[in-house]
């Protein structure tokens, strides 16, 4: 079995490895490190969860051991999707080079301009950012890419959803010819291979999986779910989560619950603890503190659910994740690998839940496609029945009985005299002049009166 020890990886950070506890590289990254340290361009092609970020950050840190960086021209440069994956990166980067010399900065949104400039001036080593903050520092005059000797790419197939490709195209065009290239995804849509086509020079190609497959110590489940009235739909949904969460039982020490849109993120959480869970949203309208507080809290326990959208569904590393469920079957296929990639990590057993409702056949059809497998059906709990009665329920009662208190009365007011004459109606039946409904069998005398 392969050690990190045979990688050829600085002792420092050998040392630092040792700290985290880890002994044996993952295949990912037992096939991307050695041509990394060599140099070449890596194509690194794995399911989530199977230590893509350490693959990269290793290498990094080791080929980036000698030599100093100058005031705003980074040595080396990872662009990632989303705010919580760079803040991610930036968490392994502190681990793994903690007993070097090597400096980082870390540009994402909702952070001010000036703490990350007072950064860039200094000149750091690596540079970890989301590609719209980098391009805006760079179109202020504040940072140059013509000293990135490594640039990395992660979770390309996420930039391509969030519409980054443009960006990442001029990126890559502002880093030197000679640069080395990273390149990691779980899936090789026909634009992210184009883009690795142009930019990635004789890549070595590290496959480890079957693009878009499944980890197979992920427990997954489908429950079809059908609505009584379109109306009562997304009230039965929740109810629908929540006894999936009960029937769970203790096995579900904590999970993830992913929405489609951020409006049921907060409606979902709002729900859950009204009914005594232990819940908080996460999405992108939140600002980032906020959102970071929300992750601590849910990595350190205090958050025992988190609801969230698909700003969470990539390459977050929280490794005791027990569950995850799909509140809404996700829009694009490959978003279910991502999202249930969230449990079932580094060898550790997780259980995927996904709801999906008639409306949803179309991208259930799609998801089963891309994984090439039928997502098992389980067997659907049974909602509590409904306590009080509708609304609309009570005023149709209401309609219906008063008929009968009517033809009940009607006799009696035809015997007696003073209450005006009968009226033969369009369609010849008779029918009483002074009708009224609502009012029961105490109806006034007075206005049963005609005075025509």
């Amino acid at each position: 079995m392969t050690k990190f020890t045979d990688l050829r990886l600085d002792p420092k950070v050998l040392k630092a490895i040792e700290d985290t506890g880890y002994e044996a590289p993952t295949p990912i990254q037992a096939g991307a490190i050695p041509p990394a340290l060599e140099g070449r361009d890596v194509l690194g092609i794995a399911q989530t969860g199977t230590g893509k970020t350490a693959s990269f950050t290793l290498p990094m840190i080791t080929l980036l051991g000698r030599g100093r960086a100058r005031a705003r021209m980074p040595r080396s440069l990872v662009l990632a999707p989303t705010r919580e994956l760079a803040a991610q990166v930036a968490e392994n980067f502190d681990a793994y080079a903690k007993y070097t010399r090597l400096t980082k900065a870390l540009l994402i949104g909702g952070v001010s301009f000036g703490e990350q400039d007072k950064l860039i001036d200094k000149g750091v080593d690596v540079l970890i950012a989301t590609p719209g903050r980098l391009l805006d520092h760079f179109e202020r005059g504040k940072l140059l890419l013509t000293g990135v000797q490594i640039m990395v790419v992660d979770e390309a197939d996420r930039m391509l959803d969030m519409g980054f490709i443009p960006d990442i195209e001029r990126i890559f065009q502002l880093t030197p010819f000679t640069r080395q290239t990273l390149f990691f995804s779980a899936t090789m849509p026909p634009e992210i291979e184009r883009i690795t086509n142009t930019f990635l020079h004789t890549p070595a190609k590290v496959e480890v999986a079957r693009q878009a497959t499944t980890s197979e110590t992920i427990t997954q489940g489908l429950v079809q779910f059908k609505p009584s009235r379109r109306d009562r739909a997304a009230s039965e949904k929740r109810n629908m989560l929540r006894e999936l969460i009960k029937r769970e039982g203790e096995g579900c020490r904590n999970a993830i619950i992913f929405c489609n849109r951020k409006v049921d993120v907060d409606i979902v959480a709002k729900s859950l603890k009204k009914h005594g869970l232990n819940a908080e949203p996460i999405h992108g309208d939140l600002d980032q503190s906020h959102r970071m507080r929300t992750l601590d809290g849910f990595r350190d326990g205090s958050i025992t659910f988190l609801v969230a959208s698909d700003v969470a569904a990539r390459g977050l590393d929280i490794p005791n994740v027990s569950h995850v469920f799909n509140f809404d079957v996700p829009n694009h296929a490959e978003d279910y690998v991502h999202r249930i990639g969230r449990t079932g990590r580094a060898g550790r057993e997780g259980t995927a839940i996904t709801i999906a409702t008639p409306s949803d056949e179309k991208s259930l059809a799609a998801v089963e496609s891309l994984v090439e497998q039928e997502i098992p059906r389980m067997e659907t709990p049974d909602l509590p029945k409904r306590e009080i009665r509708s609304r609309r329920g009570e005023e149709r009662g209401a309609t219906e009985s008063a008929p009968q208190a009517q033809s009940q009365s009607q006799p009696e007011a035809e015997e007696k005299p003073g209450r005006g004459k009968a009226r033969r109606g369009r369609r010849g039946e008779t029918q009483d002049r002074a009708q009224v409904v609502g009012m029961g069998d105490h109806v006034p005398d007075f206005i049963r009166r005609s005075f025509s």
